[in-house]
């Protein structure tokens, strides 16, 4: 009797030490997925346009791409790098909505656009709003910087300043663009992802869209 009393105290011993380990890996993980979620996102995100080709808000990027005269396919690649076409994302530094519109950004779209209507900033989240003024902005950009679609997505991350300053100094030629040539390695990533992200649209909407470059 003093033995099988033994055996079974030992493997309930057993038993809360298993429990205790599995609950302690199951700890680290969450703790190592808290800690760098920011970069298991990115290496999501590098993976989505590959994956995730959605055509959401189809009804305002064709709209507003047809106004402003810029291709579809290159909005729907800019929404899906930038927000995955989720209409309430913040990122960390204040942007919002499917093209994560900066607070400036919005200020210098609403003035360029002469746009008297009554919305604020607080308005990024309304996808329609969001569109327009992001296809806006990458219209203007496009036209700016001689039709080249690099260079947009380049000055949608980095800002226009910082592209004509690369361009002024010899280490972007806009007329022979090369992606090593990009002197910030965020904005190279960005670039790649759009381009990657467009290119995936153009095969999967050439017909769809009936869009003529």
């Amino acid at each position: 009797m003093a033995t099988k009393k033994k055996k079974r105290k030992k493997k309930k011993k057993t038993n809360y030490v298993l429990i205790i380990i599995i609950a302690l890996v199951m700890v680290i993980i969450v703790t190592f997925v808290y800690i760098f979620r920011d970069k298991i996102s990115e290496k999501i995100k590098d993976y989505g346009p590959s994956v995730f080709m959605t055509t959401d808000y189809e009804e305002y990027v064709l709209k507003y791409a047809k106004q402003d005269n810029i291709d579809p396919r290159f909005v729907f690649a800019i929404i899906n790098t930038e927000s995955h076409f989720n209409p309430k994302v913040t990122s960390d530094v204040g942007a919002r909505g499917l093209m994560q519109i900066m607070e400036d950004a919005y200020n210098w779209i609403k003035f360029r656009m002469n746009d008297e209507r009554e919305h604020t900033f607080d308005d990024m989240y309304d996808p329609e709003l969001n569109i327009e003024y992001g296809t806006f902005l990458l219209s203007y950009l496009y036209e700016k910087f001689d039709n080249s679609y690099e260079l947009t997505a380049a000055a949608y991350h980095g800002g226009m300043n910082a592209v004509e300053g690369w361009i002024e100094n010899g280490t972007v030629d806009p007329k022979n663009f090369n992606l090593d040539d990009v002197p910030s390695n965020v904005t190279a990533n960005y670039i790649y992802k759009v381009m990657k992200a467009y290119n995936k649209y153009k095969e999967k909407l050439e017909d769809d869209l009936n869009y003529e470059e």
